[in-house]
């Protein structure tokens, strides 16, 4: 395998860009076309004849009253002239006059051929009446017929098998739905059904989000020698984990009941030491997620504590230290045998150190490279050797069985494997006495397609790619949202130790860090908007670092240059290379270290290719990690161990990446394989990895290069920098406070390119706002989009007939260039939590995606964006075996080093 190199000049200081190797494909699991039967095509065309009719007979109407108007000032008789002019208010208005014969008759006389045009218009009219009668029927037996289809799609094993995990509830109300001699539900719940389904169809053809059979995930190679892929890799197969929320459900039960915790081992918390008359170490609490949340995760907070030395506890510590391990047991007998106290007060004494984190009970901890969480926690109840932790151990034999039988199994042994599961589960809960809750998704599934590694040309890929996406990487600083949080701790190090300083004590820098600044500025700049009102808020310098500066000034330069770019009011707008290339130079000034970059995007077009930017992020293998564990059999080795060398060789020489966990896995998107060299290892964390490819948090020192003015971590044992990388898929702030302050160390980031900050929005009639699409050559960093308020969309009135309705809808898109299909999200005028909308699926030729939306639309103060669907329909490069087009995400990664690296290529 070798690397897909561009240009090696990127910028005047002799960067090396590279577009690394290996590609991830993200591919729909139902083909496009499944949509098609759930449109109502018969009474789209009806709405366009009708409003291609109105169009025609407005102009018709307006033409034939200023013949009305010529016709009037020639008339001596007031009676005559005031019966026309309320005839021509009328044509003007489209209403049919009175007396229609009458009004000919005395038109005729005056002008025949005004009389004729009228008597034409009123013909065209009385047809256009009829035909908007026409629409209640055509709807009727369109809507119905698009109903039908959605509920046979239900049936659809790929998008079924998704829906039994994703949403049981759901499935199970399709069962009983459908069920012999079931009765029909009530309206209500049958349009709640009807949308549900139908949110879940469009997730399962229209985008590409992982999860079960909804959306399949492949890796691949780029190649000199390979031909463009058109097909979609295959064979699919399922590979199943269980919750881990269910494991920390179970262990909860088993720490709540003091007999089986006596039997467990106890250690001194990971990272402790003596700190004068006190113990420090790292204290961790955690807070469970919601059960009844599709995806819900336990978060963990930490901080460092201390605890007054005593001299049981510094017996306790050099008992347990001398040991490595006791049983709770054994220290309960130690403490009552050296105290004298009673058992129970012993075993308060243990609970309180326990509770306060300076002891811990780490055997049942799900680490977040483990790859069987359910046979690693029952093989964690054998090693504890008592009878419970047996019994409990040979009862999950059913459970593995049935995690393992669910990946082959048909929907309804499925269904009933789901059901055996959870009910399994419960009674074990049951008989260790915990409370009786598990999650709503017990099981999480991805689905792998092909055999291994899929070939990928890498020439049209270089050719019509490479150097437009180089250029647009260099403007990732500024939307980079934590770049000046990492400048905010290279400007405290340098407060605190000086230019080329250094600080042994990583854990002390961390929690001064914290304690000093770090959560003042994190509270203060929460809520900062970058943009107010059209007005460039500065970045806040609270240390007088010259990067911030840059960083403003790029931004408002980049606003400056795209207003005046869409000035024209094109559909499509292209920046200018040079003037990009200038915003870029500066970002590179204040930019330093290894950057492994990435993108999720989407392929548009055979001949004006374009790249649409879904997403960018930082870091090595992250797109690959968290389904690394379906790729353990591929051809080649397993899947991670090729990823870990190959971005091991883009380092520079004397330098290792290490990945940062963030402690046990609380949620299957932090589960992967192990994707580094090595792993830190945090004061309160333990890993699996091999003792020599851990590095302790005690290992690791900071030190400022004045040279390049960047903080650098680095370890005392193997005597290298260390660039920390975090694989995870939840949100870095949703980590412990360790891990991050280690990742403004690291270059890991999540970006998405808003070029509209500044930029005033182009607003129609009808409150609807306007924005092209960019694009810098071949690359697009914006969707073309309109956004308006709930206020101002054609939402049903009371009373209104539904044609009437599905006519406003398309009179609307019609006025303001909306195509039919885009994909939409609402922003709640009421935010009721941290995570933001995602993009739904629009179709305004369907009745269903129409109800589907308005639904979503609560509040006349919600605002939807409307982005166009981009590839489009015919865009589509990836057919299933049958030629049936599938929606299909890429993921690209390049990476940036101006120092020589491992693999011996250097600037």
């Amino acid at each position: 395998m070798t690397d897909v190199t561009t240009t090696t000049e990127v910028t005047g200081l002799g960067t090396r860009w590279t577009l690394r190797e290996h590609v991830g494909l993200r591919v729909a699991g139902l083909p496009w076309d499944v949509t098609d039967g759930l449109r109502t095509l018969a009474a789209t065309r009806w709405a366009h004849e009708v409003l291609d009719a109105q169009d025609d007979l407005s102009a018709e109407s307006a033409q034939l009253a200023d013949l009305l108007h010529e016709v009037i000032g020639g008339l001596d008789d007031d009676g005559l002239r005031r019966r026309l002019l309320a005839v021509r208010r009328q044509v003007f208005k489209d209403v049919l006059p009175q007396d229609l014969d009458g009004v000919l008759a005395a038109l005729a006389d005056l002008s025949p051929q005004v009389a004729a045009r009228l008597a034409a218009w009123a013909d065209r009219r009385g047809t256009l009446a009829r035909r908007v009668d026409d629409g209640a029927a055509v709807l009727a037996a369109d809507t119905d017929a698009a109903r039908l289809r959605l509920f046979e799609l239900a049936d659809d094993p790929t998008l079924r098998r998704g829906i039994q995990l994703a949403s049981p509830a759901l499935d199970q109300q399709l069962v009983s739905m459908t069920a012999p001699g079931a009765a029909r539900p009530a309206a209500k719940r049958l349009r709640k059904v009807e949308r549900s389904l139908l949110s879940y169809v469009a997730r399962t053809a229209c985008k590409t989000s992982p999860f079960s059979t909804m959306t399949g995930v492949a890796a691949a190679e780029l190649s000199e020698w390979a031909e463009p892929v058109r097909d979609v890799p295959g064979p699919a197969s399922s590979h199943v984990r269980i919750n881990v929320t269910v494991i920390a459900r179970l262990v909860e039960a088993i720490l709540g009941d003091p007999a089986r915790r006596a039997d467990l081992e106890v250690t001194l918390s990971p990272g402790w030491r003596s700190d004068g008359d006190r113990l420090r170490y790292v204290r961790h609490w955690t807070t469970m997620g919601d059960d009844d949340a599709s995806v819900s995760f336990d978060s963990i907070r930490d901080g460092l504590y201390f605890l007054r030395r005593s001299g049981t506890l510094d017996a306790l510590t050099g008992y347990l230290n001398d040991r490595g391990s006791a049983s709770a047991r054994a220290v309960v007998g130690w403490l009552a045998e050296r105290t004298g106290a009673q058992a129970d007060q012993c075993e308060q004494y243990l609970t309180i150190l326990l509770d306060l984190g300076m002891l811990a009970l780490p055997g049942f901890q799900t680490l977040v490279h483990t790859p069987d969480p359910l046979r690693g926690f029952q093989a964690a109840l054998e090693r504890v050797g008592a009878p419970w932790a047996d019994d409990l151990a040979s009862d999950l034999d059913g459970p593995v069985a049935l995690v393992d039988e669910l990946p082959t199994a048909d929907l309804d042994r499925r269904r009933a494997v789901l059901a055996a599961l959870r009910e399994l589960l419960l009674e074990l809960l049951d008989g260790l006495g915990g409370e009786r809750s598990l999650p709503r998704t017990i099981l999480y599934e991805d689905v792998r397609l092909g055999d291994g590694l899929v070939a990928i040309a890498a020439r049209p890929w270089r050719d019509a790619f490479g150097a437009d996406l180089a250029a647009v990487e260099r403007l990732i600083p500024a939307f980079d949202v934590s770049f000046p949080h990492r400048l905010v701790l290279l400007g405290f190090f340098v407060a605190r130790f000086g230019r080329g300083g250094r600080a042994e004590d990583l854990l002390r820098v961390v929690e001064d860090f914290h304690e000093d600044l770090y959560d003042q500025y994190s509270s203060y700049t929460a809520d900062r908007r970058t943009w107010d009102d059209g007005q460039y808020v500065p970045e806040e310098d609270w240390l007088g670092r010259p990067e911030l500066a840059v960083l403003d000034d790029a931004r408002q330069r980049l606003s400056a240059h795209v207003r005046d770019a869409v000035a024209g009011g094109e559909p499509e707008v292209f920046l200018d290379p040079d003037v990009v290339g200038l915003i870029g130079d500066a970002l590179d000034g204040v930019t330093g270290g290894p950057r492994p970059l990435g993108h999720f995007a989407q392929v548009v077009g055979a001949d004006d290719r374009m790249l649409v930017l879904n997403q960018s992020f930082g870091g090595p293998s992250f797109p690959f990690s968290r389904f690394t564990h379906a790729f353990d059999d591929v051809a080649g080795g397993p899947l991670a161990h090729t990823l870990r060398a190959a971005a091991a060789a883009h380092l520079p020489s004397d330098a290792v990446y290490a990945e940062v966990t963030g402690g046990p896995a609380t949620s299957n998107l932090n589960l992967h394989r192990r994707l580094t060299d090595h792993v830190i290892v945090c004061p309160g964390e333990s890993s699996d990895a091999p003792a020599d490819e851990q590095i302790p948090l005690d290992d690791l020192y900071l030190l400022h290069d004045a040279d390049r003015d960047r903080l650098v971590l680095r370890s005392r044992r193997l005597e290298r920098e260390v660039v920390p990388v975090y694989n995870g898929y939840l949100v870095p702030m949703a980590l412990p406070k360790i891990a991050r302050t280690l990742l403004l160390l690291s270059p890991t980031l999540m970006v998405r390119f808003d070029v509209w900050g500044g930029v005033p929005k182009t607003v129609t009639t009808g409150g609807v706002s306007t924005r092209p699409r960019v694009r810098l050559g071949s690359v697009v960093l914006s969707r073309r989009s309109w956004a308006v308020l709930g206020a101002d969309l054609p939402l049903r009135t009371p009373g209104q007939s539904d044609a009437d309705w599905f006519l406003g809808w398309h009179r609307w898109g019609r006025t303001h260039g909306i195509p039919l299909q885009s994909f939409v999200t609402v922003y709640p005028a009421q935010r009721t939590g941290a995570a933001s909308p995602k993009p739904q699926f629009l179709d305004l030729a369907s009745v269903l995606s129409l109800q589907a939306f308005e639904a979503m639309v609560t509040d006349p103060a919600d605002k939807a964006v409307v982005a166009e669907m981009l590839p489009g329909p015919d865009d589509l490069t990836l057919r299933s075996a049958d030629g049936r087009g599938h929606v299909t995400e890429i993921a690209l990664e390049t990476f940036r080093a101006d120092a020589p690296t491992q693999d011996g290529a250097g600037r």
